[in-house]
């Protein structure tokens, strides 16, 4: 450490030896011996001496100055001395990156600048065509990327470096980005300026950091996910309420207006439950902008909900890994950014970050903890972007938005968007819903699901819209067409919006503001098409109706004027060639790296290589040289010639300059009597004109021979190269003219270039009319996908019904006849007037939508079941069947149900899916979609809560199965509201059976008396129904809480079979044996399980204790009332 520091202190005090080789330490005779290093005066030589020792002699360098150069005038003394001067000096000076350090080529220099400037980041640095880690970086990641480690020799020893083509940096980017969770800091080259290469003592390039990109801040990237949002979301926690009531209050910074907390004062901070925290996420890809308070118990729903790749923290907590906000966030397995919080930028600083102005009415309602933890996120990117532009989308309140509350647990159990067992997303509610083509469409389909609406008017609008297109499947097909013709515009825009749009981006504009037009026009004609008849008027939802609100927010007159001028400018046709000369540059790359493996590598080598970049190089019979890829005729232009009037001059001068070519070359054909000539340009020998064969050699060098006998104003042909069979000379025509086309190809390029920038300008300038326009489409996709998706598997439009009694209206005419019971009975419904006012929970025909997809696969049918559940205020009736031969097997009209139904039944009954399915069918209602059932009339939910499923333990946070348990049925029982549906599945079953029980009645009895929710409990704790009896909470006995059970039934013969149908009463066996022989449980284990059950019903009969099997009797009724 010290050599480098007197090498760096050194060298003003040796630039005096002029023309003397530089020397790294001076010794000074005077009367007492003074052992001088730069900056330390000590007598002490062994410090001196020490540091000496550590000393590296570098490159051997001179150095001259003018003598007027010199400083003049006495030497200032110093300060202090010994070793600590030393070291505080050359903190200061690296800081100031002014240390020389070992004398590494200067890329490898510029490198290791930029990785202690950006420490924590693995550096890409571009050098020409190929991207390069050094030092330590290419020692660690290079095996974790498969590149082989080399050994780079400098002066001052070797660098171990690794690299690959630039045209693989996405491939290595998704490995360190997506798999290893690194941040990743791109050097670029920037050609200096002659001002900037005297400066730099003759560099050619400088390599600067353009960007560093973390998980959580993907734009544009290949391998970021187009199916859903890639948002980064920033937590504050509220230090100031944590610490109320300690002895002294956080200190205030009165210039800011910020709360300054010492990291000393946070080891008193114990976050709990309560804890207030600030929330802030953003989608860079797309400028989408949230913001939410809440707090640390809900943090973990929340993150479920949103999903982030990275999570951001004030760095002031890092050392407080203790905090309740890092279980959380380790619980869910977040990346954790630890980022300074330097100030606090209030909302009217944020205004040049967005797109437009906060609304003065929203602004008010941004609590001071959102208001910091937007602040923190603000910063973090623009650090990351590294000066890029950024026009993000006016925040939005989460707390303002009126959508259904799922929590963690409950996003898990009901497998919403990933399944349980694997996280795979094939088997989740998502996938086995999705039919959107567009990738904005997808997204926008996954913020549906995961929080539903609660607006009966957003509901209905989203239901008008599947109902018109079920109606008029023409309609619909025309709009999926389009569609498809458009692009991800969400992300294009934003693209623009950060200066990094290309003309293939604008292109991919142009062609969805055309299908944008199209669509308008179609909706647009169908809305002004009236019915003919009255009844049509009854039976079809108005197109005029159900497109007028998203008509509305479609801006059309600017960005079609936007589409037509990108049409006339990009040239798609030299867009193609562009592409083709890029993959022809790549191709000869990965051949040379096939020859150069095959020559030299090892065989695990040949794996290294990218397959399909290997097989694009094999399949091409006939790469283009490196000499045909600067010819004149392979120049390729991304803009018309008439974009403008200066570009079409260029292109009609650049024309005649191709003329005059063509000339020049006829003419020295005829001099040189060579007809193989040809003009050509290379990087290495420029303007040359080029022959082959041996005839047209010889004459070539007869004629340079010759020339200098004759008066020719031409000169003579000057051989600059020259093989076997071919010939290069400069002629000095050929050079003249060659520049001319090279300069004036050099203005169109740079002429395109002002174009493409006026052209990213008026992009950004309609930024606001193209995001709107993109998120009404997103919309007709989802609504055209949904009613595919009910035409597909005969799905049926729900009736919901908010709290205060509004209900979305309905088609009058509602068939109900049962595609999978082929034994039920064709009914019509006719609901209650009390039904259709209150909250109750109807489902007549109910599935599971993911299920029954499956058996379909397998050619199997799903069971559907109805569900029954009573409002939280009045009770429910049972649809009257149309046909009375059925009346003997339905339950009586006007029998009641309860608002609570207690489910039993043996294993593998299909208790978890009867609960799963009806709480999805609410789900899906409230996002939009119709549902799996012949008919739902459904009571608005504010929140949907579940408790399905293996709970698994939490070894991390010292939790057990059973506390995981518990913690699921706490929350739920805390917050569910009487507008709230809650399905509960075997609570208790993690501890001893008395006291599972005993936790599972109270939870049971807790929800019907307390939270009053509806709610379906499926246990397999039989003696729950006595104790529900018992406490008088029966619907026979003026309760809320009914019993339905399912069942299993034998076919004499040793085999049995389940009956999923549910029917009321109670079921008291399990069957755990029936399902342990299915599993392949040894026999004799069976046996043994037999002969334990015999003897403890043996036992259960001595003591008489009564069994209830379905529904009691009335006198046992009557007994228990």
């Amino acid at each position: 450490m010290y050599g480098s520091a007197c090498r760096r202190l050194g060298s003003p005090l040796t630039q005096g030896r002029i023309g003397l080789r530089t020397r790294h330490s001076i010794l000074l005779s005077l009367s007492h011996p003074i052992w001088h290093c730069p900056n330390i005066l000590t007598t002490d030589p062994a410090v001196c001496s020490s540091i000496q020792q550590q000393q590296v002699r570098g490159k051997k360098t001179r150095s001259s100055v003018r003598l007027e150069d010199l400083p003049q005038g006495p030497i200032k003394p110093v300060s202090g001395t010994g070793v600590d001067n030393v070291t505080t000096t050359t903190k200061g000076q690296e800081e100031d990156g002014e240390e020389e350090g070992p004398a590494y080529p200067t890329v490898v220099l510029q490198a290791r600048r930029n990785m202690r400037k950006f420490d924590g980041c693995v550096l890409l640095t571009r050098v020409g065509g190929f991207y390069e880690l050094y030092f330590e970086q290419a020692e660690e990641y290079g095996p974790l990327l498969n590149l082989k480690v080399a050994s780079k020799k400098t002066n001052a020893g070797p660098v171990p470096m690794a690299g690959f083509p630039f045209f693989q940096l996405d491939r290595f980017l998704k490995t360190l980005v997506l798999d290893l969770n690194c941040y990743v800091a791109i050097a670029e080259e920037f050609p200096n300026d002659p001002g900037d290469r005297v400066k730099s003592n003759g560099l050619m390039h400088d390599r600067r950091v353009t960007r560093v990109i973390t998980p959580g801040t993907l734009i544009d990237e290949n391998f970021i996910d187009p199916y859903a949002n890639n948002y980064v979301m920033a937590v504050h926690v509220n230090h100031q309420a944590q610490d109320d009531d300690a002895s002294s209050p956080p200190e205030t910074d009165k210039s800011s207006g910020s709360s300054t907390v010492e990291p000393g004062l946070l080891t008193t901070l114990q976050a709990n439950p309560t804890t207030p925290i600030g929330l802030a996420w953003i989608d860079v890809s797309t400028g989408q902008f949230y913001t939410q308070s809440t707090t640390v118990s809900s943090l973990g729903s929340i993150l479920s909900r949103v999903g982030p790749r990275e999570v951001v923290v004030d760095e002031i907590l890092e050392s407080q890994r203790d905090h309740q906000l890092f279980s959380v966030l380790a619980e869910d397995k977040q990346l954790i950014t630890f980022a300074p919080h330097s100030e606090d930028l209030p909302l009217s600083a944020w205004g040049p970050m967005l797109e437009s102005d906060i609304p003065a009415a929203t602004a008010r309602d941004f609590t001071p903890d959102e208001v910091r933890a937007g602040s923190l996120l603000l910063q973090y990117v623009r650090d990351r972007l590294q000066g890029l532009s950024m026009k993000l989308q006016p925040p939005l309140r989460y707390a303002s938005m009126t959508v259904m509350s799922i929590d963690k647990a409950t996003m898990r159990s009901l497998e919403i968007k990933q399944t349980i067992r694997d996280g795979a997303f094939r088997g989740s509610l998502l996938h086995s819903v999705r039919r959107t083509v567009t990738k904005g469409g997808a997204r926008l389909l996954n913020a549906w699901l995961s929080a539903p609406s609660t607006s009966l008017d957003i509901i209905k609008a989203r239901q008008d819209l599947v109902e018109y297109f079920i109606q008029n499947p023409d309609l619909r097909d025309e709009i999926v067409m389009l569609l498809r013709r458009s692009h991800d515009s969400q992300r294009l825009v934003q693209k623009f919006a950060l200066g990094r749009g290309d003309p293939d981006d604008l292109i991919a504009l142009a062609n969805t503001i055309r299908a944008t037009q199209d669509i308008v026009s179609i909706l647009g004609a169908a809305g002004d098409s009236s019915h003919t008849t009255a009844e049509a008027q009854d039976t079809q939802i108005s197109g005029a109706t159900c497109f007028t609100s998203l008509l509305s927010r479609i801006t059309l007159e600017e960005p079609a004027n936007l589409a037509t001028r990108i049409k006339t400018s990009i040239d798609e046709d030299g867009l193609v060639q562009q592409h083709r000369d890029e993959d022809s540059e790549a191709s000869q790359l990965m051949t040379l790296a096939e020859d150069v493996v095959a020559s030299e590598g090892a065989t695990g080598d040949v794996a290294a290589l990218p397959k399909a970049a290997a097989a694009t190089a094999r399949k091409r019979k006939q790469t283009t040289s490196i000499r045909d890829h600067y010819s004149d005729d392979n120049m390729a232009f991304a803009m018309k010639p008439g974009a403008s009037p200066g570009l079409r001059k260029l292109h009609t001068k650049l024309a005649s300059l191709l003329q005059e070519k063509s000339t020049l070359a006829e003419s020295l054909r005829t001099r040189f009597d060579a007809a193989s000539l040809t003009l050509r340009w290379t990087p290495t020998l420029g303007h040359v004109c080029h022959v082959k064969g041996v005839k047209d050699m010889r004459k070539i060098i007869d004629s340079s021979s010759s020339s200098s006998d004759t008066n020719s104003n031409s000169g003579p042909a000057v051989v600059v190269s020259s093989s076997r069979s071919t010939r290069a000379f400069h002629a000095p025509e050929w050079t003249a003219l060659g520049r001319r086309i090279h300069q004036t190809r050099f203005e169109i390029g740079a002429e395109e270039q002002r174009l493409l920038a006026e052209l990213r300008a008026q992009v950004v300038a309609n930024l606001v009319r193209l995001r709107r326009n993109a998120g009404a489409l997103d919309e007709l996709d989802v609504a055209a996908g949904f009613a595919r998706l009910a035409e597909e598997r005969r799905w049926t439009r729900p009736v919901l019904h908010d709290a205060s009694g509004s209900t979305a209206p309905t088609p009058t005419s509602i068939s109900t006849t049962s595609e999978y019971d082929k034994d039920d009975t064709s009914t019509s419904t006719s609901m209650s007037t009390s039904a259709a006012t209150s909250t109750a929970h109807i489902v007549l025909g109910g599935r599971h939508p993911t299920v029954e997809a499956g058996l379909q696969e397998q050619g199997r049918s799903f069971t559907s079941n109805d569900c029954f559940l009573a409002g939280s205020t009045t009770t429910t009736t049972t649809p009257t069947p149309s046909n009375p031969s059925s009346s003997s097997s339905s339950p009586n009209p006007l029998q009641q149900h309860g608002r609570i139904w207690l489910i039993t039944g043996p294993n593998m009954g299909g208790k978890s899916t009867y609960l799963r399915q009806n709480a999805l069918i609410a789900i899906l209602a409230q996002a939009g979609s119709w549902v799996p059932a012949q008919h739902a009339s459904l009571g608005i939910a504010d929140a949907v809560f579940s408790r399905v499923g293996s709970a698994g333990d939490n070894l991390y946070a010292d939790q057990s199965t059973f506390m995981v348990e518990m913690l699921e049925a706490a929350a739920i029982l805390r917050a569910a509201t009487p507008r709230s549906l809650v399905v509960m599945d075997e609570v208790g079953r993690g501890t001893a059976p008395d006291a599972g029980a005993a936790v599972a009645f109270a939870a049971l009895q807790h929800l019907a008396t307390v939270n009053r929710s509806r709610a379906l409990f499926a246990t397999h704790f039989h003696g729950l129904a006595d104790l529900v009896a018992a406490r008088g909470l029966r619907v026979e006995q003026g309760g809320p809480v009914d019993t339905y059970c399912t069942d299993v039934e034998d076919d004499g013969k040793g085999g049995f079979v389940y009956i999923h149908k549910l029917r009321r009463g109670v079921n008291r066996k399990s069957h755990a044996l029936k399902v342990a022989r299915l599993a392949g449980l040894p026999e004799a284990a069976i046996a043994m399980a037999r002969e334990i059950l015999e003897l403890s019903d043996r036992q259960e009969e001595s003591q008489n204790t009564t069994l209830y099997h379905d529904t009691p009797t009335k006198q046992q009724a009557a007994d228990l009332g």
